[in-house]
C-alpha cells in the first residue's frame, strides 16, 4: 500500500510556473513507477508525464513535452513536477499515481494502483 499526497498547486498567469510534488508513505517507494495525471472539468483524466523506477527515463504527453519536466528523489519519497510556460489549457486537478506492476512505464491510468487526492492548478490568461 501507497499513500500519496500532492502538494504545490495553485493560480498562475500564462507563461508563468509551478512546481508540484507528491509525497509517498511507505520504504518501496523505488519500486515504483511514478506518474502525473490531469483532469479538466467535463473531461477525462488524461496522462502527462511518467518516470520509471531509477529516474534514468522519462516519458511525457506531447501536449506537455519540451514545457514539464518530471523527476523524482528516491531518497526523499518524491516525485516531482515542473511546468514552465504554462498555458490556460492546462488548467485541471493533477494528480500524482503509482504503479507497482511489472510496467516499465505507463501512460495508462489504468495501469496505476494508488492514486493521490490531486492538487488544482489554474492558469489566468
Amino acid at each position: 500500500q501507497v499513500r500519496l499526497v500532492e502538494s504545490g498547486g495553485g493560480l498562475v498567469q500564462a507563461g508563468g510556473s509551478l512546481r508540484l510534488s507528491c509525497g509517498a508513505s511507505g520504504h518501496t517507494f523505488s519500486s515504483y513507477v511514478m506518474g502525473w495525471f490531469r483532469q479538466a472539468p467535463g473531461k477525462e483524466r488524461e496522462f502527462v508525464a511518467c518516470i520509471v523506477r531509477s529516474g534514468i527515463t522519462t516519458y511525457y504527453a506531447d501536449s506537455v513535452k519540451g514545457r514539464f519536466t518530471i523527476s523524482r528523489d528516491n531518497t526523499k519519497n518524491t516525485v516531482y513536477l515542473q511546468m514552465n510556460s504554462l498555458k490556460p489549457e492546462d488548467t485541471a486537478v493533477y494528480y500524482c499515481a503509482a504503479t507497482g506492476g511489472s510496467y516499465y512505464y505507463s501512460s495508462n491510468k489504468d495501469a496505476y494502483d494508488f492514486w493521490g487526492q490531486g492538487t488544482q492548478v489554474t492558469v489566468s490568461s
